[in-house]
């Protein structure tokens, strides 16, 4: 391990935490971390998606219309902006486990007590309370694990960590399918406040504050030694002091906020923050009209429902875009993904007559899209100094969020202007393009910086 200078006589031992991560083997107690932190992202996804899947029972049992589901299908998305914008200062002020374990906590009991609801007023309350923890449990559960991690490692992981989200979504439906027959749509609610609960439990009783994080606030070493010796063993018995050697500029006396909106910071952020709303433009847009727009070139509306359901499988592509970006540029690999994405998209819209083109271009757009957006949160907490990483990376998600509200108006602003299938598709490939130029952009600034 190696050591930091001391001056003469010196009797304290000091040791660079990152050195230490990154001198020694990922040890059984990081991959516990990754766990619980998959977990978490895991249980975001499916009970982000846990209203789409019960919303026909909603229909049948109330009585509503499908314009009646708006305000509720819409409360977590805007709950969802709402907690990753205020967590992540919270985070970079009172560390990454405690909001971390009450974010989790709040969308434990908001989706339980959404299950209990009686009227449409009161489960669309509570699914804003149920965004509020989902959309603080993501940054925080990203930021952590990032700081787990050793530098060589950090972008495969945390994209491997993300995967999560798209694998709860998909959990969602399959149980989902078999639950609300047998047991009622509440029942899906319950189940994503329970399991959720128990996982607050191991939070508290397994999960470590950040090691950077203890030694940015200058936490006592014996408490940073703890975690650390479950990693290094006896290799970091007798340090007396840990310090932190950060790659990324320091910004002395600001807040999270204020590293994130610094000026060495301030145009990457933007960049990161137009990069990923646009990227949630497009997503919304296809995810939410596919389907109708399939059905209205001609496919028969399984078909289309089917063929549609091809587009969000391709995130485990992440772990592969998060093995490039540990060796290569990050900022160009993901520029690239999204102008891939964009060329997919355009193509999709040219297939309309020819089912099997039409169903690669789905699948491949699909796989390029949510691999470049999954790539963000590890671009953005590998990008920021630890006091400003936690509020970096919620930001980023959380003014995204916006970008998906805006792609589900998007597509029917398209179609009230009466544009034709491959037009529509040109118009939303368009988001793919403006996102890669802006991680050109904050490559351009930082040039020598690969994040």
């Amino acid at each position: 391990m190696r050591q930091v200078p001391q001056a003469p006589g010196a009797a304290a031992l000091t040791a660079d935490v990152q050195t230490v991560l990154n001198e020694h083997p990922f040890s059984r107690f990081q991959w516990a971390i990754f766990a619980l932190c998959f977990v978490i992202v895991l249980l975001d996804g499916f009970d982000t998606a846990a209203i789409g899947y019960i919303a026909p029972s909603l229909l049948t049992e109330w009585g509503l219309s499908k314009p009646d589901l708006a305000p509720v299908l819409s409360a977590a998305l805007f709950g969802l902006a709402g907690g990753a914008v205020c967590s992540g200062p919270l985070a970079d002020r009172f560390g990454r486990k405690a909001v971390l374990v009450g974010s989790v906590l709040v969308f434990a009991v908001g989706c339980l007590a959404s299950g209990y609801a009686h009227d449409l007023q009161t489960l669309t309350a509570l699914r804003f309370v149920t965004g509020l923890g989902l959309g603080a449990a993501m940054p925080n559960a990203v930021t952590l694990m990032s700081e787990y991690c050793p530098d060589a490692r950090r972008a495969m992981l945390t994209n491997a960590m993300f995967c999560g989200f798209p694998l709860g979504a998909a959990l969602g439906g399959f149980l989902a399918a078999w639950m609300i027959p047998h047991f009622g749509w509440r029942s899906v609610l319950h189940l994503g406040g329970v399991v959720p609960l128990l996982v607050v439990v191991l939070l508290v009783l397994v999960l470590p504050e950040s090691v950077r994080y203890m030694v940015a606030r200058g936490y006592a070493a014996d408490r940073i030694r703890k975690p650390l010796a479950r990693i290094a063993g006896d290799a970091v018995l007798q340090v007396q002091q840990f310090v932190m050697t950060e790659r990324k500029a320091a910004v002395a006396g600001k807040s999270g906020m204020g590293v994130v909106l610094s000026k060495p910071y301030r145009l990457g952020s933007f960049m990161l923050w137009l990069a990923y709303f646009m990227g949630l433009v497009i997503f919304y847009a296809l995810m939410n009209w596919m389907p109708v727009l399939f059905k209205e070139g001609g496919l028969e509306p399984q078909t289309a429902t089917l063929v549609a359901a091809l587009f969000p499988l391709g995130g485990v592509g992440a772990v592969f875009f998060g093995w490039l970006m540990d060796r290569f540029n990050a900022n160009r690999i993901i520029a690239v993904g999204y102008a891939l994405t964009a060329t997919s998209i355009w193509w999709i819209g040219q297939e309309a007559g020819s089912l099997g083109w039409l169903v690669v271009a789905v699948f491949v757009a699909g796989t390029l899209m949510n691999t470049a957006q999954s790539s963000m949160p590890a671009l953005a907490a590998a990008f920021y100094p630890t006091s400003g990483r936690a509020t970096g990376v919620a930001w980023m998600l959380g003014i995204g969020r916006f970008g998906g509200i805006a792609g589900s108006f998007l597509v029917a602003e398209l179609t009230a202007r009466h544009l034709g299938f491959s037009q529509i598709f040109t118009v939303v490939a368009i988001p793919g393009l403006i996102a890669t130029a802006a991680l050109v952009i904050k490559q351009a600034t930082s040039p020598k910086d690969g994040h």
